[in-house]
């Protein structure tokens, strides 16, 4: 019985792991993915990124998604442009969301929407480390 348990946690460990890299994989099964699967990677200026999830969903939509860290005043992310779609839920903290010339302020529950395209960033405003899910979705999702 130990064994076939030991087998079952590899077999899952396994799985997320491949998920969690793969783009190309098909998402076809309900699942918890767990947040910290995979290692965090930390940027220079501090913010730390870690994958979740990265596949194809059964509709055939490619998805990843990333959970982020910005401590309290680091630098920002320089505004850039995506080729692919963005809905970011902000967990903790208060962010700026800097796009297409306004700013826009966000915070705990609040959700924002990163249309293809658009050249933005999104800033720690606040007096706690910002935390929020990023889910990416069609495009370069695909690359």
């Amino acid at each position: 019985m130990k064994t076939r348990v030991l087998a079952l946690v590899a077999m899952v460990a396994v799985s997320v792991a491949v998920h969690a890299q793969d783009s190309s994989a098909v998402l076809s099964k309900a699942r918890v993915y767990a947040h910290d699967a995979e290692p965090a990677r930390i940027s220079a200026n501090g913010n730390e990124s870690r994958t979740v999830v990265r596949g194809v969903l059964m509709s055939g939509e490619s998805v990843a998604v990333h959970a982020s860290v910005q401590p309290v005043g680091t630098a920002p992310v320089a505004l850039h442009a995506i080729q692919h779609s963005e809905m970011i839920v902000v967990r903790e903290g208060e962010v700026m969301f800097d796009h297409d010339g306004t700013s826009e302020k966000a915070g705990p529950g609040d959700v924002i929407y990163v249309a293809l395209g658009t050249v933005h960033r999104v800033r720690n405003v606040g007096t706690v480390p910002a935390k929020y899910v990023v889910v990416a979705i069609g495009g370069d999702m695909k690359n």
